[in-house]
């Protein structure tokens, strides 16, 4: 955690790795970064102020995943991050395509394939469930990540639309809650998967109610340790790798408001957030610097 930005690095291997997610659910991942790759520095950005993607179209995905990268790419990110399910799937190809342009030639990895090789690898019946936002499931990115690695593997997806904004509001679970999540469970236990990916960053944080409702035997795949080690693999064939011995610093911004990002961030991560600091992206920030300029 730091207080404030570190001074630019001239070694490479020394500039931070930057993630972003549509807001909070995305520290699940960085948890599991911060814990496989302690040496290195992290910068997050969560784009609260247009949270949730769940539902938004595929166009407007790849826009903002841009937007995003490009704020990361100022902060001389070394390597991105995707911890959103939605952007993944609707904006990875073209986001790779955008940050090979740059002269940086910034590689960018993504949630889906990591989590569809953990979860093809993990079943044993060939009958994989998918709990996701409509966004991620129209996509097909899933099934599509699944059917390459083994064809003879079975995805049976499931659309949760509103599920990750519950969880965001970070209010205490109620019977609804409850029934919406049971609702979404009962076709994955009709097709009886024994494994079931959370195709969502906010998922986690309702992983004990999803493996009573499913039964524990059914094993959940969250993204977060699978791409952590995708990471770690990218860092090493890149010769990337921080080569300090001293334990990182992660510090974040966001998009909306600052004191609800930190008040909702800590139990996401489950480590101390300190300062968050407040970027405009896109279009607000080229209002912003006309309104300064003008």
């Amino acid at each position: 955690m730091s207080a404030g930005p570190r001074p630019l690095a001239p070694d490479p291997r020394e500039r931070p790795i930057g993630v972003f997610d549509s807001g909070v659910g995305g520290l699940t991942v960085l948890h599991e970064l911060l814990v496989m790759l302690p040496q290195e520095d992290f910068i997050y950005l969560g784009d609260t102020a247009r949270f949730p993607y769940g539902e938004r179209s595929p166009a407007e995905l790849e826009r903002f995943a841009v937007e995003l990268a490009e704020e990361l790419l100022k902060r001389r990110a070394k390597l991105l991050v995707v911890a959103c399910n939605a952007a993944t799937s609707a904006a990875l190809p073209a986001l790779r395509r955008r940050m090979l342009e740059t002269t940086l030639g910034v590689d960018v990895l993504g949630v889906v394939r990591p989590e569809a090789l953990r979860a093809v690898a993990a079943t044993r019946n060939g009958r994989i469930g998918l709990l996701a936002t409509p966004t991620t499931v129209a996509s097909r990115a899933y099934e599509d990540a699944v059917s390459t690695i083994d064809p003879h593997v079975s995805l049976y997806p499931v659309a949760c639309p509103g599920l990750a904004a519950i969880i965001q509001e970070g209010r205490e679970f109620d019977g609804d809650t409850v029934a919406l999540v049971r609702e979404a469970c009962a076709p994955l236990r009709e097709a009886d998967v024994d494994t079931v990916i959370l195709g969502c960053t906010h998922y986690p944080l309702i992983g004990r109610m999803l493996q009573r409702i499913l039964g524990p035997r059914v094993m959940l795949v969250a993204s977060g340790a699978a791409l952590a080690r995708q990471v770690e693999h990218a860092l090493s064939a890149r010769n990337l790798r921080n080569p300090n011995a001293r334990e990182g610093d992660y510090r974040f911004l966001c998009t909306g408001d600052a004191e609800a990002f930190h008040a909702l961030g800590t139990r996401f991560l489950q480590m101390p957030l300190g300062p968050i600091e407040h970027v405009r992206v896109g279009p607000a920030a080229v209002d912003d610097l006309e309104g300064a300029t003008g």
